[in-house]
């Protein structure tokens, strides 16, 4: 079974199941949020991975930050997926033809207003994938099954806007994965039973 068809059959098995880590926002994101989407770029290879960046320090907003490739949704993408390809094509130049489409994933409302629809792609291992100089520091790719693992998803808490707020963290090497990315991958792990 290729791992294409492993990742079908493990995403439709679980459909509709309840995921981890939503927003207690998420109500009125569903109705109000800004509309994005993420490609989750899973390499395939007998041990996966998962394409990650980091964001430059200069950044207005998530300076230094781990994320997935991705944005808003434009007017002229025709869904999510097509956002989640064309971001990911403009970031890291990952060619949409090279993504096979596995499945969206149940949007993840942040705390920010954004309501962000993941897209689960498989793509071929060692791709010449390149940083866009303003939008990305670094590309990387960090073990499936590492991501995956509950044991490496450690909670912590912070104050945010008087609230008390919970988050998962994962440190992979000397990188921080924390907030959305984080959860989207800790929902993606509880939907993925291999």
């Amino acid at each position: 079974m290729t791992l294409a068809d492993r990742l079908r059959t493990s995403l439709s098995a679980t459909q509709g199941h309840p995921v981890p880590y939503a927003n207690d926002m998420r109500q009125a994101f569903e109705q109000t949020g800004t509309p994005a989407a993420v490609l989750i770029a899973i390499t395939d290879r007998p041990k996966p991975g998962l394409i990650l960046t980091q964001r430059p320090e200069t950044m207005r907003r998530h300076a230094g930050q781990v994320a997935f490739p991705g944005g808003r949704v434009d007017e002229g993408d025709a869904d999510a997926i097509a956002a989640a390809l064309r971001e990911a094509y403009e970031e890291v130049a990952l060619p949409p033809a090279a993504v096979e489409i596995i499945s969206p994933l149940d949007p993840y409302h942040t705390v920010t207003g954004f309501s962000i629809v993941p897209v689960v792609g498989v793509i071929p291992p060692n791709l010449p994938l390149i940083p866009h100089d303003r939008e990305v520091a670094a590309v990387f790719e960090v073990p499936l099954a590492f991501v995956l693992d509950t044991a490496n998803h450690a909670e912590q808490r912070v104050m945010f806007e008087g609230n008390e707020r919970s988050y998962i963290e994962m440190m992979w090497e000397e990188r921080r994965i924390w907030g959305a990315t984080a959860a989207m991958l800790v929902n993606l792990s509880a939907r993925l039973k291999w």
